[in-house]
């Protein structure tokens, strides 16, 4: 059992080569500070001559300390200022530095550091919800949180090998007095549902750019691409992964199917009735019918949907459209790849023909220019769900950020918290 009340305090306090000076308590709800200085453990000497340096002054440093005991904890530092007795030296003065106690130029001690830094990303907490763990502002945990953070996310390490890649869009944030949107990239491992990086806008450039940084081998490997029908994004794998097959999203195909279906029926009401759906109106009653996969309709809503569009779609305009909804969702009920694709091809051109709503011509024209994508999912069984998953971790954090607006911090604290970086190694990095 140790009994030196020296040697108790370093032993608290936790740091290696300090001695402590004093500690400070003038309130019970205030911080406690506990003043420290490194122990000299060797001759400090000038880095331009080699002078024994000489001490000028001691600065007093206020750093924040994770909390003891219950209380906010505060270092008080006093930092030797050494300058060199050789007139003729141009290396004037300078303050020393100990890692060990705090990074240069953060207002928090290392393990508080690495503490908030952990906090922040594994866990997803608020900057200001940390920062009131500790008793100190924003801007400190937050300078923390990025300095350690960014050394952890761009661990070459931390993106490996990947044979299924996704993108996908995900609103960064909303600028300016009319609110335009800024957007950012998500690119994800779509097999280990890891992301592996945000790059800023929707377009093909940054991705581009993204994929040519990564080594040829690296590229080589992806054998699936996964992608929801977006012309930018395709233009990138077409430019990067030649050989990679394209694999556009089935959600993203029914969803498009169920959004025609839905236009069509808001046309057709407002040209029959001159108005848009009302509570007593046949088609704004069966509007939730009609999204309902076929199968799941019992005998009673089968009937009750045929007579509301018997009495308000005297032109069929809206079962035609429920008839092609279906028919794409039939598609993915099977895994031949070749059936796939001459049914994707028989059912565009049945969509493309001229008595057709020109909204499901539309949609016959899509499904046409993404045929190839459409039935590569029979063979790759592939989705761009993970990227969404990867997109609401994203929104997540963009929803506790409370108005998060720089991208490089935005970048930092999505893949510390979605991004898979290897949290055994945050004790050895150093910012």
């Amino acid at each position: 059992m140790e009994s030196d009340a020296t040697r108790m305090c370093q032993l608290l306090v936790g740091l290696p080569a300090v001695t402590i000076l004093g500690v400070i308590d003038e309130h019970p709800d205030a911080a406690i500070v506990v003043a420290i200085e490194t122990a000299l453990e060797h001759v400090e000497r000038c880095r331009g001559c080699g002078t024994r340096a000489r001490i000028k002054d001691r600065d007093p440093v206020l750093l924040t300390d994770l909390p003891a005991f219950g209380r906010p904890a505060r270092l008080l530092w006093r930092k030797r200022r050494w300058h060199c007795p050789e007139p003729t030296c141009p290396a004037g003065s300078w303050t020393e530095t100990a890692r060990a106690i705090a990074a240069p130029r953060l207002g928090l001690t290392d393990r508080a550091g690495r503490w908030v830094t952990f906090q922040v990303g594994a866990h997803g907490r608020t900057v200001a919800e940390v920062a009131a763990d500790l008793g100190c502002d924003w801007h400190t945990v937050n300078r923390a949180v990025i300095a350690y953070g960014a050394r952890l996310v761009d661990d070459p390490a931390r993106i490996g090998s990947v044979t299924a890649l996704g993108l996908d869009e995900t609103l960064f944030v909303k600028r300016g007095k009319w609110r335009r949107k800024q957007w950012s990239t998500s690119i994800v491992d779509v097999g280990a549902g890891q992301l592996l990086d945000v790059v800023e806008g929707r377009e093909a450039a940054p991705a581009t750019r993204w994929l040519a940084e990564r080594t040829p081998a690296w590229r080589e490997q992806i054998k699936w691409a996964t992608l929801d029908m977006s012309g930018p994004y395709r233009s990138v794998f077409d430019t990067m992964l030649p050989d990679a097959v394209q694999v556009a999203d089935p959600f993203h195909l029914v969803r498009l199917a169920g959004q025609k279906l839905d236009e069509v029926r808001r046309r057709v009401q407002n040209e029959t009735l001159g108005h848009r759906g009302r509570k007593a109106d046949p088609l704004y009653r069966a509007r939730k019918l009609l999204v309902i996969a076929q199968e799941r309709l019992d005998e009673r809503s089968k009937g009750k949907l045929t007579g509301l569009l018997k009495a308000g779609d005297p032109k069929g305009e809206v079962t035609v459209a429920w008839h092609a909804k279906e028919a794409v969702r039939e598609l993915y009920a099977h895994r031949d790849e070749q059936l796939a694709l001459e049914w994707v091809d028989q059912l565009s051109e049945d969509m493309r023909w001229r008595d057709c709503p020109p909204e499901i011509r539309q949609l016959g024209r899509t499904m046409r220019k993404w045929r190839t994508q459409i039935a590569a999912w029979h063979q790759a069984q592939v989705s761009n769900g993970p990227t969404e998953t990867m997109n609401g971790l994203a929104k997540r954090i963009k929803r506790v950020a409370f108005g998060l607006r720089n991208f490089v911090h935005w970048r930092i604290r999505v893949l510390l918290y979605a991004g898979k970086p290897d949290w055994t190694k945050l004790p050895t990095v150093t910012p």
